[in-house]
């Protein structure tokens, strides 16, 4: 098991370490430790940490990084962002640097309601 999503899902839900360990119970050294992989958490604190974050256990325990290096498809997995209350996404820098997107790029939006939304650089149609 790799936690390495800990800090990723605290940021994103705008806790410090000494909230997540005050709501825990347990030392801020303790959740630090977490996010660094230096230990783990158990079980209760898991399911607990999970609940905080609204999430599932599974998207604590997996390794979304190592998922999306494995793939040898060009498919990537980039992380969770969320919308704020003005309606705006942050992409991930990763993302932002495998596709080439920049300040002031601007983006087509797609949706289909049974699959999902796709982003697509306005640029790139015009240039093929």
């Amino acid at each position: 098991m790799d936690f390495n999503n800990l800090k990723l899902f605290r940021k994103q839900n705008g806790f410090t370490q000494e909230q997540v360990a005050e709501k825990l119970g347990v030392s801020r050294q303790a959740v630090a430790k977490w996010e660094r992989g230096e230990s783990v958490p158990d079980i209760e604190n898991v399911i607990a940490l999970a609940d905080m974050y609204e999430v599932t256990v599974d998207s604590l325990v997996r390794n979304m990084t190592s998922l999306s290096d494995k793939r040898s498809d060009k498919k990537h997995m980039f992380g969770i962002t969320r919308v704020n209350d003005k309606g705006q996404i942050t992409l991930p820098k990763k993302c932002r640097e495998v596709f080439g997107i920049n300040t002031g790029d601007a983006i087509l939006i797609l949706g289909d309601e049974d699959k999902g939304i796709a982003l697509v650089r306005v640029s790139e149609i015009f240039e093929k």
